[in-house]
């Protein structure tokens, strides 16, 4: 824990340790990549996957902001929405979340092996099974990617659940108050048009 990680206000709802910030990280495919370029603050959303105490991201090796963050300070965050919290008082509403924030300097991923083995996590982070039942990467295509590795030792985890907190003299009031939940879930898998009648969808996605 560090000054940067340090949960602030409603430091109750603070948590540092590994197991929940990995969980957090676990359950989002996609986080926000903080950093400075050229002396302006620029977040934009990206695929992660968490390997132990990293993480790592990728895209296209041409694109401009993995090669400025190459090696630099950033700040990679995620935030899962689980209810719409409605209190009695429109001041006192929220809602449910489990976020992470993270600090760390950015690596470029050069090794070959390693580089290979974060595409795995990646892939098979967004669906199990997934990687065994794909073509593997070419070597243009490994080229053409860049691969970067976060450490997550600088990181803190906050988290709200349960119900609203009222003034003590609004919980006589007649406004409803509770918890919406809201949950993201998988639908069912959609052939792509151009595929072959003769492949059916795997078992890893609901098939048969």
């Amino acid at each position: 824990m560090s000054e940067l990680t340090t949960v602030g206000r409603h430091s109750e709802r603070g948590h540092y340790d590994a197991d929940t910030v990995a969980a957090i990280l676990d359950a989002t495919f996609v986080c926000q990549v903080g950093f400075v370029n050229d002396g302006l603050p620029v977040v934009l959303p990206t695929i992660h996957a968490r390997s132990g105490n990293v993480a790592y991201i990728h895209g296209s090796s041409l694109a401009r902001w993995l090669t400025a963050i190459d090696g630099a300070e950033i700040c990679l965050s995620v935030t899962l929405v689980d209810g719409i919290v409605f209190a009695r008082s429109a001041f006192n509403h929220s809602l449910n979340y489990r976020s992470v924030v993270a600090f760390g300097r950015a690596v470029l991923v050069s090794d070959p092996d390693e580089k290979l083995a974060a595409l795995h996590t990646i892939v098979e982070r967004v669906q199990p099974g997934r990687w065994d039942d794909s073509r593997k990467p070419s070597a243009g295509e490994l080229k053409a990617t860049t691969v970067l590795r976060i450490p997550l030792d600088r990181a803190s985890a906050k988290v709200r659940n349960g119900p609203p907190i009222d003034a003590s003299a609004d919980y006589e009031s007649t406004y409803w108050a509770g918890v919406v939940p809201l949950n993201v879930e998988r639908g069912e898998a959609v052939p792509d048009p151009k595929l072959r009648e003769d492949i059916k969808v795997p078992a890893y996605l609901g098939g048969g």
